[in-house]
């Protein structure tokens, strides 16, 4: 079944544009075989540090820091205090959170800018960096990263302990 299952992957993500196929490729081998498989995208479940992990097939182009394809997306439990939404609006349109669900999302083409993305979201809600030090991390961390390949703690591991229950389903008026 295995066997199976992996050339199931391996022809569905064949078709795909070469980036989410690298990329794909790449979750695999970090990862092993997604949980779920359809010609759109691959999801991992609980492949720690994630809560989820999604390849999408389809990109959305992203400018910021630099352009690229956004398809990697990646969440975690998250539970982000309300008076933050706004700031963390103008951080980044590609890392946000979801209020109910108690969970923060990012979604790139990297998984190392996944992480920074998701650890310089943490400093804004704790009010360790504003929303323009947290961007300007961002560029700076991201180029190292990308034209020099010199990482960072902020892209190798969540600098925050792990959060549970974090849903908030809020309140019923009827």
């Amino acid at each position: 079944m295995n066997h199976e299952f992996h050339m199931f992957v391996e022809k569905i993500i064949a078709n795909w544009s070469e980036q989410q196929r690298e990329g794909a490729k790449k979750i695999i081998n970090k990862y092993g075989l997604p949980q779920e498989a359809i010609a759109s995208r691959l999801i991992w479940y609980d492949n720690y540090p994630w809560k989820k992990t999604i390849v999408h097939r389809d990109a959305v182009p992203h400018n910021f820091p630099t352009p690229h394809p956004d398809f990697l997306e990646q969440t975690i439990n998250y539970r982000a205090p309300l008076d933050a939404f706004d700031a963390i609006a103008y951080y980044d349109g590609s890392c946000y959170p979801d209020r109910t669900k108690g969970e923060v999302t990012a979604i790139c083409d990297k998984e190392e800018m996944n992480m920074l993305s998701i650890n310089l979201f943490h400093d804004i809600v704790t009010r360790k960096r504003t929303v323009e030090e947290a961007r300007v991390c961002m560029i700076e961390m991201g180029a190292d990263f990308l034209l020099y390949d010199i990482s960072s703690p902020y892209m190798e591991q969540f600098l925050f302990p792990q959060q549970y229950h974090t849903e908030d389903p809020d309140k019923g008026y009827f």
